[in-house]
């Protein structure tokens, strides 16, 4: 029996012709379906490929006992409901290479644009005008480019201003001390660092809470004046709303935007503003681009039914459910190890070790290392990170990834450590899983303790004098923060020294509460982790 192929939106005809052209494969092109005509559609192929027109939603998917694949012939998967298809076992792929080189490119066009007034001047000679003096520009050479996000497309825009003349500086939690020095790139520890330095600032990132108005009112004094900004990312990580504020003020002297926060966007108040040139999501929208991702697109799905293969999978996890079953738990435990280190490291990564101990070194402790993985890198990547592709964007990122086994008992039949460095700081920490599933924190750093790994954490060191517990719990109590559990631990356990104490709060604490705790006497570092509550687990995982 052939495998069939459904083409939900219109693609390239090279990829069409890839399909036609191998006889293990049949095809129908339906186009724009929605509601019922979708549902009963995706019911009779056992493999889709989309772009952004139709919307596979949870009801579409109700009931498919059939299909087994779906490819995003593009990077972004937000039209497709991710936990629906994973629950149904329905592997969902994308393609992030195939846009890169047209995002690229539309991002420096905008630049460009910026730079010399290209739009208002054209416009002037449409209104019957020669005026060459109000249309004075600035060039790119021995400027200053900020660059946010060193991802695929993040290197292609600074290697572009490079051969502009421009210096670069970046930003990219995962972009380590050598390789800005290969690239010739001087690399910022935070944003904070980076904004009053640049003249030209783009960023290339996913929308997340951290990425959310990276650019916003509580940024505007903090940037160069005179800088220009470009986003063809994501609408959100700018605050449009203080771009307009921006260029009133004079701070700012020109915004190019290629996304908004609410697409499709007809309508803004930036548009018509001088130093303003903005384009519909037109990053993607070169005939080269739409015609490798759909090639590549094409191609996923005919290695999966072919080979097995998974490539690019947003959202599941290629494991039989015995094997599932018997991981869960340790799974669980080093996503919450990666999530939690990525917060408690907090700069740059260069390199990490996992050291399995006990009885998990005989269970698949690859598969465990990519869960780690997946956790460290999920808040950093405008891919959608799993146990399928994290170790990959791992080593594209040319991170180090060692994994050490030791069959040996320690405190605990089972224990994984994690050590991470990076931009000249080292954090270690270890967990194991009490019973089947419930995660638990034996050791950050130096010292040894017991804690629930979910939910808000609160970290404080201190020295260990008498009156600090009772000081913490009076400033939470003040805020109305119940603590839930609190585990504390020395190091070498000896009193006097330092210590830590572990907060599983019931509710996120103001930063208020954090500053009042700082300014209490003994305590050395007050860290908030955030994650996931108990028992709450991955899309990929459940």
């Amino acid at each position: 029996m052939k495998t069939r192929i459904l083409v939900l939106d219109p693609i390239a005809a090279e990829g069409i012709a890839m399909l036609q052209a191998d006889s293990d494969f049949e095809f129908e092109e339906r186009h724009g379906l929605k509601g019922d005509d979708l549902r009963k559609s995706l019911a009779e192929f056992d493999g889709a490929i989309v772009r952004s027109g139709v919307k596979i939603t949870a009801e579409s998917l109700e009931g498919n006992k059939r299909l087994k694949a779906i490819v995003r012939a593009g990077v972004g998967t937000d039209n497709i409901d991710k936990n629906a298809a994973t629950r149904l076992g329905i592997v969902v792929m994308n393609t992030p290479a195939g846009n890169t080189l047209s995002t690229a490119e539309h991002t420096f066009a905008l630049l460009l644009a910026l730079s010399r007034s290209i739009a208002p001047a054209y416009q002037s000679l449409c209104n019957g005008k020669w005026d060459r003096k109000s249309f004075m520009g600035t060039q790119l050479a021995d400027k200053t480019l900020g660059v946010v996000g060193m991802g695929r497309i993040g290197r292609e825009v600074a290697s572009r201003g490079q051969a502009f003349g421009m210096r670069v500086i970046a930003f990219d939690p995962f972009f380590s001390d050598d390789q800005a020095v290969k690239m010739n790139i001087v690399k910022a520890n935070t944003i904070a660092e980076l904004l009053p330095k640049v003249d030209y600032l783009t960023v290339h990132t996913p929308l997340t809470d951290e990425t959310k108005y990276l650019v916003g009112m509580k940024q505007l004094d903090q940037l160069k004046p005179g800088i220009r900004l470009v986003n063809c990312a994501r609408g959100g990580i700018y605050e449009e709303a203080a771009l307009v504020e921006g260029l009133n003020r004079g701070i700012i002297a020109g915004v190019a935007l290629d996304v908004f926060e609410e697409e499709p966007c007809a309508k803004s108040p930036l548009f018509g503003m001088p130093g303003v040139v903005c384009t519909p999501h037109l990053g993607a929208s070169t005939e080269e681009a739409q015609t490798q991702v759909a090639i590549e697109g094409i191609q996923l799905l005919m290695n999966f039914f072919k080979t097995g293969e998974i490539r690019h999978a947003v959202n599941v996890a290629s494991l039989d459910p015995k094997t599932l079953e018997a991981l869960r738990g340790y799974l669980d435990a080093t996503y919450r190890l990666g999530l939690m280190m990525a917060q408690w490291h907090s700069s740059s990564i260069s390199s990490c070790s996992l050291n399995y101990r006990g009885e998990v070194a005989d269970k698949d402790t690859k598969l465990l290392t990519s869960a780690f993985c997946a956790g460290l890198l999920e808040k950093a990547m405008a891919d959608d990170v799993n146990i399928i592709n994290a170790e990959l964007l791992f080593r594209e990122r040319n991170i180090d990834l060692i994994e050490h086994r030791n069959r040996e008992l320690g405190a605990f039949s089972s224990s994984i450590s994690a050590e991470v460095l990076g931009s000249g700081q080292t954090v270690r920490a270890g967990v194991t899983v009490f019973g089947n599933n419930m995660p638990r924190l034996i050791s950050i750093d130096e010292y040894r303790m017991e804690a629930y790994l979910d939910g808000h954490m609160l970290f404080f060191t201190h020295y260990d004098v008498p009156g600090i517990i009772g000081k913490v719990g009076n400033v939470f109590g003040k805020h109305s923060v119940n603590i839930g559990q609190m585990s504390v631990g020395r190091i070498m356990q000896q009193p006097g020294g330092l210590a830590i104490g572990v907060l599983n709060l019931d509710s996120r604490p103001p930063q208020v509460a954090l500053d009042e705790l700082m300014a209490i006497e003994a305590v050395e570092k007050v860290q908030l982790i955030d994650l996931p509550p108990a028992g709450v687990l991955p899309p990929w995982l459940v």
